[in-house]
């Protein structure tokens, strides 16, 4: 079978047809500057104080804890640009690149406490408390019951999994709340009769047997219970207290206390399900949390009663349970991809170990860390860099050097194409660093087509024509070049990897521009060289063409000396 003949003009159409097609979305979503970083442009200030919940001082580990789990939150990936350092002994200050919208809904993600909890829907709209007995428990009314079968906010999912078999909480949160609740207690949200040990979750029994018979004085406070108005502060949600609170939709609940805390989530990620158009989040649990989670779900399935997720306060799903489940958790509803994405990271990161008052949270614009002057310089370099290249390669390869500045122009119009769709999908930001890596990307550029033309020179120096040196010369190029990259993505991805965030910005845009040039050398060096190997120009060694014989050197200049393997 004859062999397929290279078509270098097909290579470069493809390449060009992508970098059209790459501008043509940049053109649609209309951004043609990229997102700057902290030191180049200035940004949002988030000063946030501490409180220990259990009084006292903040303890540094929790401190340092919570901005470990902000920073993660903020710039996990370590290309956003933003900044999470501690003043004090417990003050947190997070710095966001931009002011824009974006910005904002980072901001309002740092602010929450991102406390979940999983409890027992005592009473709802779906379910009345029914009326109470004289002994103080409540009788349910035969006439409400439940409706089977209702999810107003989400379904859980999951596949069925051991687990260890645990207890849940220790034996002093064994009481139920009922039976140490204060009659006379107010029954406004987040007030509510104080139980032993209320910092831990209860057992699913007891949790149980509060949902199903309500003590009078809750029935009575979430009767007479309004859901507060919104921008209220939010209701305090104690592990081992009932709970009065409501949904986003102003939908009342009241609760029972806690059965599971959002630390037993193992995992939690975010995605559109086969067959389904709606964007859920999936949690997984350690092996306790499993345990407790396919309990509670055993002990309600098929009876209508519902099971409430609720975040910092705020029931954000309430499903019922078609089958005991065990070994995950999956919480639809309105859900776009931001705040999916946005609830998911959350969760993933964990909760913060301190609270955060709204009275201690400030939130300012500050201006950028370096004077204006500093990208210019930045921006000098580079130009004058590539100016340098450009005029040593048209000195030293004459015509042939038309290649070099392609390279460089494609290698750069894709280089910024991607930080422009990377700025407006990833959040990727461009700071001080990150130019320094794009300077260093116009060398490694460079240097692929160096390596080509010399090997070219070589094996024209043996004595083969244009066209037979260029794809000999390509198969020891090519292996040199992608060794050479090799290494300077390993140094990038060392750098981004174990470096603060400081130096992520210059190994993210050095990674970045070395995977361009591989892209650029196999796409457009290549076929570009075969392609003018195939015209007189070149192949016939026109004397401004950087292929004649003086040139690559089997000639020798003052005396026309023919030169075979280097001597005359």
């Amino acid at each position: 079978m004859a062999r397929k003949t290279a078509r270098p003009g097909r290579t470069l159409a493809l390449l060009f047809l992508a970098i059209a097609i790459m501008f043509g979305g940049i053109a649609f979503a209309g951004t043609w500057k990229p997102e700057l970083g902290l030191d180049l442009r200035g940004g949002t200030e988030i000063s946030m104080t501490a409180e220990n919940s259990e009084g006292g001082s903040v303890p540094k580990e929790s401190l340092d804890e919570a901005k470990a789990i902000i920073d993660q939150r903020v710039n996990g990936s370590g290309i956003t640009g933003g900044r999470v350092t501690t003043e004090g002994n417990d003050v947190i200050k997070v710095s966001i690149p931009g002011t824009g919208k974006v910005q904002q809904e980072t901001a309002e993600r740092v602010r929450q406490t991102a406390k979940l909890r999983f409890r027992l829907v005592a009473c709802s709209p779906q379910k009345t408390c029914g009326a109470a007995d004289p002994s103080g428990s409540m009788v349910e009314d035969p006439s409400a019951g439940t409706v089977p079968g209702t999810s107003p906010r989400a379904a859980f999912g999951g596949e069925t999994a051991s687990a260890s078999e645990k207890a849940t909480a220790s034996d002093k949160a064994s009481e139920k709340a009922s039976e140490s609740a204060d009659p006379s207690a107010s029954p406004s949200a987040g007030a509510k009769p104080e139980t032993p040990n209320e910092n831990d979750v209860v057992k699913v029994d007891d949790a149980v047997k509060f949902m199903r018979t309500v003590p009078q004085e809750w029935a009575t406070a979430y009767n007479s219970f309004t859901c507060p108005a919104p921008g209220a502060d939010p209701v305090e949600d104690i592990p081992g207290k009932p709970l009065l609170t409501c949904d986003e939709d102003g939908v009342p609940y009241l609760l029972t206390p806690a059965v599971i805390e959002g630390t037993e989530i193992s995992e939690a990620s975010y995605g559109i399900p086969q067959q389904q158009a709606n964007y859920v989040v999936t949690l997984d649990f350690k092996s306790e949390g499993n345990k407790v989670f396919a309990d509670t779900t055993g002990a309600i399935v098929g009876t209508g009663e519902q099971f409430a997720i609720v975040l910092d306060g705020k029931v954000i799903s309430a499903p019922t349970a078609d089958s005991r489940i065990s070994g995950g958790a999956q919480i639809s509803g309105d859900f776009t991809q931001e705040s999916a994405a946005a609830l998911a990271n959350n969760l993933k990161y964990g909760s913060l170990p301190l609270d955060f008052p709204e009275d201690g949270i400030q939130t300012r614009v500050i201006g950028p860390t370096l004077a204006g002057n500093q990208l210019t310089a930045g921006l000098w370099a580079g130009l004058v860099g590539l100016i340098l290249v450009v005029i040593f390669s048209i000195l030293y390869y004459r015509a042939m050097s038309i290649v070099v500045i392609g390279s460089l122009l494609v290698a750069g119009a894709l280089t910024y194409g991607m930080i422009l769709l990377l700025s407006e999908t990833a959040g990727v930001t461009l700071d001080l660093p990150g130019v320094a890596g794009l300077i260093v990307g116009i060398g490694i550029t460079a240097d692929s087509f160096i390596i080509l033309y010399e090997r070219m020179r070589d094996d024209m120096r043996d004595g083969r024509s244009m066209r037979v040196a260029v794809d000999t010369a390509w198969v020891r190029a090519r292996n040199t070049c992608l060794a050479s990259d090799g290494v300077s993505f390993l140094a990038a991805f060392v750098l981004y990897v174990f470096a603060t965030n400081e130096v992520k910005g210059f190994a993210f845009m050095l990674g970045l521009t070395t995977i361009i040039d591989v892209l650029v050398f196999f796409w457009f060096t290549h076929p570009m060289t075969k392609l003018m190997a195939g015209w007189g120009f070149f192949n016939k060694g026109h004397v401004l063409s950087g292929m004649d014989k003086r040139a690559i050197g089997t000639v020798d200049a003052p005396t026309g000396t023919t030169l075979v393997g280097g001597k005359a």
